[in-house]
């Protein structure tokens, strides 16, 4: 077996900052507008239907654009839409925080997702570039580790700027971090070979699958219209089978219908798309169960499920290690028994329980999801070819966003048809959580995933 060289140190570890800057500062805004929006909604005298478009617009941006971008990025280089990426969002984080209207803020933020879907949809790639393979599970575990630790204080930071300062500060702390992402990336991130050609009738046709797509789902459950909604998604379905028809003749597709013909990088793929469903399941019921069935306060639940962030960042960074020398298969599968587990556990608790085995639990199934995403990612980016880094990247980012929104759905139907939602939704989470556990062990069988790279430096783009 062959091995990719990467970048030499110190070059590698200024490449590695750069990645993680532009990733903290699209973690960061992800989560503390979230916090901020019943203030946001408070002070531009919006009703929270009119508001919530400050986060869905934002994440409508980054599902359209992942693909495209990634597409791109095989063209003109994964770097140039990474910096340009930067450019965008610490541009629209400025205009946010000038926004006088909420009409401006959420065209600031749309922008502020195209900006967030340069710096992620190509991050994968420009990661495989940095890392030789003998290190790459480490670099993988690394992000996640930094990704996580984002997620984990996100939420604090969010709310020690509101106890200081407006809401505008929120996204005025993003300039600094994206000048100096953008000048340390600029210096130090990987040239890469550019192939290809920018398809617009498939960018299109995948702009219409993912944003009627998005917006379809979301007329469905949030209770809008339901004939509108569901012309929506009848519209996505058939512009997704035009997309995957017209991908499936040309060599380099937008959508990547070449690499899941692979079945290791299509098991990869599913894996992925489970276990986020069974993740953002649990996010979405974990508050509703801890306040409506245990009977703990809004602070307490904050802290309560704090562990599990925290837990997965250093899971994912141990596993990511693990990586490098055990197979994927095996290390992602115990992982995610582990979360499954820790899911069933806490669906299953008392109502009198006290908080100690809620924030041991929290850790338990943080340490699960942890172990299982380092490892299925680095498979991912390894099992494609190094010509096609962009689109493995751009998918890993795109099935982690299919099986967000895909557990919010779910969780979505069950809180307006069931009874007992949180309950139910944690012993589905659960059961998602071992479908992608047979999912990973599937891929034994499927041999090496870095067979056949090849061994050479990778250079500093002047």
């Amino acid at each position: 077996m062959a091995d990719f060289a990467g970048m030499p140190s110190p070059a590698r570890y200024w490449s590695a900052l750069a990645i993680w800057l532009g990733l903290i500062m699209a973690v960061l805004d992800g989560a503390i507008a979230n916090v901020a929006l019943p203030t946001i909604a408070r002070e531009l005298s919006a009703t929270p239907a009119y508001a919530v478009w400050v986060v869905n617009g934002y994440q409508l941006a980054i599902v359209v654009s992942l693909l495209p971008l990634a597409a791109l990025g095989e063209e003109i280089g994964y770097r140039r839409v990474f910096l340009g990426g930067i450019i965008a969002f610490t541009v629209a984080s400025a205009a946010c925080a000038l926004s006088q209207s909420l009409p401006m803020l959420i065209l600031a933020r749309v922008i502020q997702g195209l900006g967030a879907a340069g710096i992620m949809s190509v991050n994968g790639a420009l990661l495989r570039f940095t890392y030789p393979s003998n290190l790459l599970g480490r670099g993988v575990g690394l992000n996640a580790l930094v990704v996580s630790a984002a997620a984990a204080f996100g939420p604090t930071v969010a709310s020690g700027v509101l106890a200081l300062g407006p809401w505008e500060w929120l996204f005025a702390i993003n300039v600094p971090i994206g000048v100096v992402a953008f000048f340390v990336g600029r210096k130090s991130l990987p040239a890469n070979p550019k192939e290809g050609e920018f398809d617009l009738i498939s960018t299109c046709l995948n702009i219409l699958t993912f944003g009627l797509g998005f917006t379809g789902v979301d007329a469905l459950t949030r209770g809008g219209d339901a004939w509108f909604g569901s012309a929506e998604l009848v519209l996505a379905a058939l512009a997704g089978a035009a997309l995957i028809w017209r991908s499936n003749a040309q060599a380099r597709p937008l959508a990547p219908v070449d690499l899941l013909k692979n079945k290791l990088f299509a098991m990869s793929v599913v894996t992925s798309i489970a276990s986020f469903s069974a993740q953002m399941l649990a996010f979405v019921s974990l508050p509703f169960y801890l306040q409506g069935i245990l009977h703990r306060s809004q602070v307490e639940t904050g802290l309560l499920m704090t562990p599990w962030p925290v837990a997965a960042g250093v899971a994912a960074f141990i596993a990511g290690q693990l990586a490098d020398r055990f197979p994927a298969a095996i290390l992602s599968a115990a992982g995610l028994t582990i979360f499954g587990f820790g899911l069933l556990s806490m669906g299953l608790l008392p109502a009198e329980t006290t908080s100690l085995p809620l924030a041991g639990l929290m850790a338990i199934c943080g340490l699960g999801f942890g172990f299982f995403q380092s490892p299925n990612n680095r498979t991912m980016l390894s099992a494609a070819p190094m010509r096609r880094s962009g689109a493995a990247g751009g998918m890993l980012a795109t099935s982690r966003l299919i099986g967000q929104t895909t557990g919010a759905t779910i969780a979505a139907i069950a809180f307006r048809f069931a009874v007992h939602a949180e309950l139910i939704a944690l012993i589905v989470a659960a059961l998602f959580a071992f479908v992608a556990a047979l999912a990973s062990l599937s891929r034994l069988r499927y041999g090496n995933p870095v067979e056949g790279a090849e061994r050479q430096p990778v250079p500093v783009a002047p």
